[in-house]
């Protein structure tokens, strides 16, 4: 009789932690159940990946389990981590979402650490280079979680 009760309350609270998943991770509610387009550069190569409602940021899992990804403020632009599948490294899509700031603006950090020219940073050599110019801060870690990656083709 008492799971007749409880059952309902679960499927709530469930729906619930899904939805406040959804939030935590920062992805669209278009984007929670399918794939994304450009969200990453890696060494000058965009991926993509797959809207999930992981957290982890309240498991204990030891930061080192995690790679960074650096999130540009108010989409100035795609993030940027270090590495992606096959890549040393590579933490198997466990992400510490590492806030990027802009104390000069965008264009500052672009004039200091864009290395090959191409009007992004899309790498984390070219992130450093502007941080050493102090046009750009690596913040704080905002949060942990796991997506999957999805390399975009190079053409198109």
């Amino acid at each position: 009789m008492h799971t007749t009760r409880i059952r309902p309350l679960l499927g709530a609270a469930a729906t619930f932690a899904l939805a406040a998943g959804a939030v935590l991770v920062g992805a669209p509610a278009a984007n929670a159940a399918g794939v994304s387009g450009p969200a990453f550069w890696v060494d000058g190569q965009q991926y993509r990946t797959v809207g999930t409602t992981t957290d982890f940021s309240t498991t204990g899992a030891p930061a080192s389990s995690f790679q960074p990804l650096y999130a540009f403020p108010d989409g100035t632009q795609a993030n940027v981590t270090d590495s992606a599948p096959g890549d040393p490294g590579y933490r198997g899509g466990r992400w510490a979402v590492t806030e990027v700031l802009l104390p000069n603006g965008y264009q500052a950090a672009l004039d200091s650490g864009d290395l090959d020219h191409d009007g992004v940073l899309d790498s984390d050599e070219e992130l450093w280079a502007a941080a050493a110019e102090g046009d750009l801060v690596v913040g704080e870690v905002l949060r942990y979680f796991e997506c999957p990656v999805i390399p975009l083709p190079r053409n198109g």
